[in-house]
């Protein structure tokens, strides 16, 4: 399918633009049905207003108290403790990790 640059009126501000082949092209290969109706300039103040999407939530940290199974100090830790797994303070976990990577 052959492409040719297209003349478009924005229905915001009235002014023409241009609708090009490669976008032509684009919108076919993403099988969009509708050309575009906003000029560049136009479009761009509508996203202003509307606001970008959401950003992705971000992890936040857990910071849960517990006692360690070693030593039995009061720590806190990152993450949510499971049953039956031992909870480690900072320097009880260091002694356990240079043990086993010696």
């Amino acid at each position: 399918m052959e492409f040719q640059d297209r003349i478009l009126k924005c229905v915001d501000c009235g002014t023409e633009f241009v609708f090009t082949a490669g976008e032509q092209l684009f919108f076919h290969d993403k099988q969009f049905r509708n050309e575009p109706k906003r000029c560049k300039t136009c479009k761009a103040k509508r996203v202003s207003v509307l606001g970008a999407p959401p950003p992705r939530p971000v992890h936040t940290r857990v910071e849960t108290h517990a006692i360690c199974s070693q030593c039995g100090k009061e720590t806190t830790v990152p993450f949510r403790p499971t049953q039956g797994r031992p909870v480690f303070c900072r320097e009880c976990f260091r002694e356990k990790r240079q043990v086993a990577s010696a």
